[in-house]
């Protein structure tokens, strides 16, 4: 049995724009803060609660918006409110990770961290943690580490991590990191068995975080820099809001990672999903015989591989009845319905564009 581990941290990153699951996501309401995964329980609330064999409450940090601190403290009634971190701007997950891993060196300078997206579905729950216990071990021995997702299918929507010689513990080289790739090349990455793909975790020691970003990213050190000394006078806030916009805006991949050298990954099979559109939603859900995945009080008839949410106010009072008809989801909220194909879910940003440049920000 897995045991909290002695000066392990979690840092999860629960920022995120509220576009991809629209009407259900909005802008005060992304995805994290949603039930998605089946169930009750939003992806945030998951994410913290399956860690808690590894890592007790207390020692999780949360990053999110300052837009979204309220929803975040609600859903996490178990973290503290000093935990959660609250951006003023958004500036990508390397400013994110730098001021969490700084903030947690003053906690424990010998702290070892592990970056969690709140955002993704874990069906293997048990396995999961023992990939993450592989790849803490991998990380307070010297090496900076991820996991990489053993693929099932060509993807072309994931960046992917290039695997390299055993460095024992499962633990493996990153020969590189690669881009999101073609059909083709996606087909050659699952059949050569070399390539993972990448689910953004990484677990460092806080110390050679900082180290990291000092190297790699000099302007965005400062910032943090500034913003660890204020915290240590007590005006931690205050320079927050003044120094945050300011930091660059860049992703902890481009930034950081791939350009460090020595880096690890451990191989993760656990029924990961990163539940990325209501496609995903669709293949979480509960299905009956023709693979609908409805409501309580959905009727299909004649109907297959279709999803149906109702939400707000008319949950468990509205009927939503579909007849022949196929692999459509419907979503209905209090202000908006959306019917979409299956196959088109990632085309729910076009409605976004089209009520943003019709002016209706009440909706997004």
């Amino acid at each position: 049995m897995l045991r909290p581990m002695a000066n392990v941290y979690a840092v999860i990153m629960a920022g995120g724009a509220g576009t991809r699951f629209w009407p259900a996501s909005r802008s005060r309401r992304p995805k994290q803060l949603l039930a998605l995964g089946g169930g009750d329980e939003p992806l945030l609330a998951a994410t913290v609660r399956r860690l808690s064999p590894l890592v007790p409450a207390e020692r999780v940090l949360v990053v999110t918006g300052e837009h979204l601190a309220d929803a975040t403290i609600a859903a996490l009634p178990g973290v503290s409110r000093d935990r959660i971190l609250c951006e003023p701007a958004p500036r990508n997950t390397a400013p994110c990770i730098a001021w969490a891993s700084a903030t947690i060196e003053r906690l424990d300078p010998d702290a070892v961290v592990m970056v969690l997206p709140s955002d993704h579905f874990i069906s293997d729950e048990s396995r999961f943690r023992e990939v993450l216990a592989r790849a803490i071990a991998s990380a307070e021995g010297g090496r900076v580490t991820t996991v990489g997702i053993v693929p099932t299918r060509p993807e072309t929507g994931y960046g992917y991590i290039e695997v390299g010689r055993d460095l024992g513990g499962q633990a493996k080289e990153v020969a590189r990191f690669v881009e999101k790739p073609d059909r083709a090349r996606a087909e050659a990455f699952l059949a050569g068995g070399t390539h993972l793909w990448n689910a953004g975790m990484f677990f460092f020691q806080a110390r050679a975080m900082t180290a990291l970003v000092a190297q790699h990213l000099p302007d965005l050190a400062a910032g943090v820099a500034k913003i660890a000394a204020a915290a240590s006078d007590g005006k931690e806030a205050e320079t927050v809001r003044e120094i945050f916009p300011t930091l660059p805006s860049v992703s902890i991949d481009h930034g950081v990672m791939e350009k460090a050298s020595g880096l690890a990954v451990v191989p993760g099979d656990f029924g990961w999903n990163d539940v990325g559109s209501w496609q995903s939603a669709w293949e979480l859900g509960d299905k009956d015989g023709s693979q609908n995945a409805l409501d309580a009080d959905a009727v299909a008839v004649d109907a297959k591989g279709n999803l149906v949410r109702v939400l707000g106010e008319a949950k468990g009072k509205k009927v939503v009845a579909l007849v022949g008809v196929e692999d459509l989801v419907v979503v209905d909220t209090d202000d908006a319905l959306l019917v979409i194909p299956r196959d088109r879910a990632q085309d729910v940003r076009l409605v976004i564009e089209a009520l943003k440049a019709g002016g209706k920000k009440e909706l997004l």
